[in-house]
């Protein structure tokens, strides 16, 4: 039956209540990138930057090597960079602070809570203007220094990130790096590190040979403290990451969401597919990690290794609409219905959880997935679109709608700036799980349709 109107207008205030919107501060933060190019400092911009916003906390990226591009149409060589070129320093000066105005643009108008500032920053003189900037408008800087000597790790990144860059289109590998090692000279001549006792009074985190060592120095709230964690938690050693729901389940073929029963027999058919899938694979020392469900537990049986239990990879709670159909929950529910369906994202179930809710119960595996090199995560339709979504940098309102279809397979791929993705359908049918955003047509896809809107990368 539906909901007296009583308790519908106490659900709806608490609906709205609880329904989070982007966390707005009127002291917002600027994290400074320091170091000399090919230390992964966007690398690490980029990520931040999708950490962030993917826990709710809105963050932009200014990248000033963009402004430059916009501001120099055509790059010649290095020697743009050089100390005493005095008309490319007046350029790269004002495209600084073209990127600078824009943060404070971000702010303002925007409601933004974090902006990285990607640059190299190598001078006191540089650091300097940006500490007055923010300090005339009540923002808090924390600086993010990647300090690397490795000549092996350094070539990777030239060779991984330069050879893409806009800077070297129609030049040869050999011209590329050349001309990028004289570039990085350049920067070598001024560069000041932070100076852990003239600095003693800045916020900041060394990291040095991409993530051997951390030095950090005064964390000022609770975001740079996340920022912090999460820094010392990613790292660039190869590997990939694999997501799988579990095989279909007894509910599943009732169109029944959430509950805990077992596998359906085309469940342990996917199972053992998974088992054969994941050992033609050959994948060094790969972790296996489940819910605290039957359904995920038995397919990972299958395996025949070693697995993790996570109650923090549990399905999203339905509450009291825990196995039921979506016709009961329309029959049943039907204001909640369609409050669902007017913020899938925030939206909570009675006595359940909302998607940002699970965002925010996922952020632990996501910090472990980070510290971890191969790991198959066999989990649930809303946990894979959330750990998905982060991945793939995918805004709040599209999270909800991700296509994940049961009995296959998404092997991640981390790559310089990204995420490769390769999905794998392992030839077992099951049933279509996945409910189309309001307003789209239903089509009804069958999995091999559905795996056509998962990006081959991105």
């Amino acid at each position: 039956m539906a909901l007296p109107p009583q308790e519908y207008r106490m659900r709806r205030r608490r609906c709205d209540s609880t329904a989070s919107v982007p966390q707005v501060c009127n002291s917002p933060t600027m994290i400074v990138m320091v170091g000399l190019p090919a230390r992964g400092k966007t690398y690490i911009s980029k990520k931040l930057t999708r950490y962030l916003n993917w826990i709710g906390v809105p963050t932009k990226t200014f990248n000033v090597g963009q402004y430059r591009r916009q501001a120099v149409k055509t790059y010649e060589s290095f020697e743009f960079f050089k100390p005493d070129n005095e008309e490319a320093m007046s350029i790269r000066r004002a495209c600084a602070a073209a990127a600078l105005r824009d943060v404070a643009t971000y702010f303002t108008l925007e409601q933004g809570q974090v902006a990285v500032f990607d640059a190299t920053n190598t001078t006191r003189e540089r650091r300097a203007v940006i500490i007055s900037f923010a300090k005339e408008r009540g923002y808090k800087v924390f600086f993010v220094e990647s300090i690397c000597d490795d000549p092996d790790i350094i070539a990777e990144n030239v060779k991984q990130v330069k050879f893409g860059s806009p800077d070297y289109v129609n030049r040869s590998m050999e011209e590329a790096m050349e001309d990028f090692l004289q570039r990085i000279v350049c920067y070598k001549s001024s560069y000041m590190p932070i100076d852990d006792e003239k600095d003693r009074k800045l916020s900041y985190i060394k990291i040095y040979e991409v993530g051997k060592r951390y030095l950090v120095n005064r964390v000022q709230d609770h975001i740079q403290s996340r920022i912090v964690y999460y820094l010392m938690s990613i790292h660039v050693t190869p590997r990939s990451i694999y997501l799988s729901r579990h095989g279909e389940s007894e509910l599943n073929l009732l169109g029944r969401i959430g509950g805990d029963s077992g596998l359906s027999t085309r469940g342990h058919e996917y199972a053992a597919a998974l088992r054969n899938f994941i050992q033609s694979q050959t994948i060094n020392d790969l972790k296996v990690w489940t819910s605290h469900m039957k359904r995920t537990i038995q397919t990972a049986q299958a395996l025949g290794v070693q697995y993790e239990q996570w109650k923090a990879l549990n399905e999203i709670d339905a509450g009291v609409c825990e196995e039921l159909t979506y016709e009961e929950i329309q029959e049943n529910f039907p204001e909640e219905f369609a409050l669902r369906d007017q913020d899938k994202f925030r939206y909570r179930y009675p006595r359940g959880e909302s998607y940002e809710d699970l965002v925010h119960r996922l952020e632990p595996v996501i910090m472990e997935l980070e510290r971890q090199e191969n790991v198959l995560v066999i989990c649930h339709q809303a946990v894979m679109r959330c750990l998905l979504a982060y991945f793939l940098d995918k805004p709040a309102d599209e999270l909800p709608y991700l296509k994940c279809p049961l009995h296959t397979v998404l092997k991640l791929t981390p790559i310089a700036y990204g995420c490769q993705v390769e999905p794998f359908y392992l030839n077992v049918e099951a049933v279509n799980t996945h409910r189309e955003k309001p307003g789209n047509v239903d089509v009804n896809r069958n999995p091999e349709e559905a795996l056509q809107t998962v990006p081959d990368h991105i």
